[in-house]
């Protein structure tokens, strides 16, 4: 016997399509009105939504060094409205590669609960970061004084540099925790990516050119395995959970930074409630 198809199966596909278009219509027309505005400046939309710029373009007025009070000369400078992590060459290093005299540069202002967005470029083998949740005096207590101690948005160039040997330190990478999802899109050396993190209560999320590539709960029991296998398991307090700077990390090599925007979040309960109401 010949099953009779429901004449509102046809109306449901039409319109969960729609609501589908609708839908991934709306993201692209934000991302297209943000890579159509000009660099370092905020949308109406984003104005309204609270974001703000952490770099105009011009000055580094919100930034400072990291255990120091002012930005390291040497190794940064604006070019054309761009942030250039100037190359340093050959220095003395720690165990982990990073300089033991680096130049790491941290917001002014700590922030809690928040959505960091901006755009990056490597140099060829070029190696940076974004850490965030960082503490200045946890980080100067330890060597070398002038690298940051917090979770690390990874930045690398995974074609050529060898740290991409290991997941876990590839582009995008929650640095020695987490390893990107293998069908993230990462633009090579010498082309712009976009990097987006996402920090609120116990949870984050990576995300690479408009795909979420990992996400975490500190909480978790298998938050707790990783860390415990990490470079970051014998640092007493380097989990805890606080209002933190955010970094761009000095590794040496060239990098660039520009459109770098922060908006603040409410707490998790907070947002819950919202939501309710």
């Amino acid at each position: 016997m010949t099953a009779r198809r429901s004449p509102l199966l046809p109306l449901f596909l039409v319109t969960a399509l729609g609501l589908f278009a609708v839908s991934c219509a709306g993201e692209n027309s934000t991302e297209s009105a943000e890579a159509s505005s000009s660099p370092n400046t905020l949308t109406a939309a984003e104005q309204e939504a609270g974001w703000t710029l952490l770099f105009d373009g011009e000055d580094l007025s919100q930034w400072t060094g990291l255990g120091r009070d002012s930005i390291p000369r040497g190794h940064w400078q604006i070019e054309d409205g761009v942030l250039r992590k100037v190359e340093t060459g050959e220095v003395p290093r720690a165990a982990d590669g990073q300089p033991l005299e680096g130049g790491d540069i941290m917001t002014k202002k700590t922030y809690r609960n928040f959505e960091l967005k901006l755009e990056w470029k490597a140099s060829e083998a070029g190696n940076s970061g974004i850490k965030y949740n960082v503490s200045d005096s946890l980080s100067t207590a330890h060597e070398p004084v002038y690298a940051a101690l917090g979770f690390e948005y990874q930045l690398l160039d995974d074609e050529r540099h060898p740290d991409s040997e290991e997941p876990s330190h590839r582009s995008a990478a929650l640095y020695d925790l987490i390893a990107p999802g293998e069908q993230k899109s990462l633009n090579p050396a010498g082309e712009w990516n976009r990097a987006r993190l996402v920090f609120r209560g116990p949870r984050g999320e990576h995300w690479l050119n408009g795909e979420k590539v990992l996400e975490y709960d500190l909480t978790s029991a298998r938050f707790d395995s990783l860390f415990a296998a990490s470079k970051y398991a014998d640092i007493e307090g380097f989990r805890t959970r606080r209002a933190g700077h955010i970094v761009l990390q000095d590794h040496t090599t060239d990098f660039w930074f520009r459109n770098i925007k922060i908006r603040e979040l409410p707490p998790e309960d907070a947002a819950a409630t919202a939501s309710a109401e």
